[in-house]
């Protein structure tokens, strides 16, 4: 049985990286005021960053429609059997339930099995490529499942925020944390657990909190997949990078 892998536009998988594993990337949807793009397609990553520190409107997000996975399932459902259909954390976006609906909505017949990773970004993108590897080798689909959730299990995500203006903006947190987060130069830590974002600790600098992120990596052992996800400042990532590659093959991350 041959089958498709589908995520969305939250995985941060590249356009290169999804045409070379055959991946399926429906793409949400970006408003800023009365523009509305869909997210990787109309509105690249970069641009994105660009408008949100220039554009005098904080962007709304909101998820593909479930005719939108319906006519991506039914496109898969011509060249593949089975479709596994792995999306951003059901506890932070209602992609999930989208991806359900459209299912629900398919008229031919064609195995799906829609699977919550309990992530996002960088996340849910080694999530989706290690389906992806798994699906190119000619795995079925429900041993593609069975691997994929132990992949979910396996997977583990921290992150550094520089600052905390723009959860400001989106209203995400108090303006008294905010002021005493600027006060203090406080930069905040961030995980997933049980597919919902937490507060993974404070740290004084960012210096310091680049230094937790590599001795966050440095006491996994076994590490089979590595990725670096950043916003702006793409030379901060490569020193990341360069610096990860004295515990993993660095042309690997």
């Amino acid at each position: 049985m041959k089958v498709k892998i589908v995520t969305d536009s939250t995985s941060d998988i590249s356009r290169e990286m999804a045409k070379d594993l055959c991946i399926e990337v429906v793409p949400g949807y970006v408003r800023f005021g009365k523009e509305t793009y869909r997210d990787g397609v109309e509105l690249s990553k970069a641009g994105f960053y660009e408008k949100l520190i220039e554009s005098p409107f904080h962007p709304v997000t909101s998820e593909a429609t479930p005719q939108d996975f319906t006519e991506v399932y039914s496109r898969c459902s011509d060249e593949a059997e089975g479709i596994v259909s792995i999306h951003v954390s059901s506890k932070i976006s209602r992609i999930f339930d989208s991806a359900q609906k459209g299912k629900n909505l398919l008229k031919r017949r064609c195995d799906i099995e829609i699977v919550d990773s309990h992530f996002t970004s960088i996340g849910l993108g080694l999530i989706v490529l290690n389906a992806a590897r798994l699906a190119k080798a000619g795995e079925d689909l429900q041993s593609l499942v069975k691997e994929t959730r132990k992949a979910i299990d396996q997977t583990s995500m921290l992150g550094l925020l520089d600052t905390m203006k723009y959860i400001a903006r989106g209203g995400r947190a108090t303006e008294s944390v905010i002021e005493l987060s600027s006060v203090l130069q406080i930069k905040p830590m961030f995980a997933f657990r049980s597919g919902e974002v937490v507060v993974d600790g404070l740290v004084r600098t960012y210096a310091h909190g680049i230094d937790k992120l590599y001795k966050f990596v440095e006491r996994v052992p076994a590490i089979k997949d590595l990725g670096i996800a950043y916003s702006t400042n793409y030379s901060q990532a490569e020193t990341m990078k360069q610096r990860l590659g004295s515990v993993f093959p660095k042309e690997k991350i």
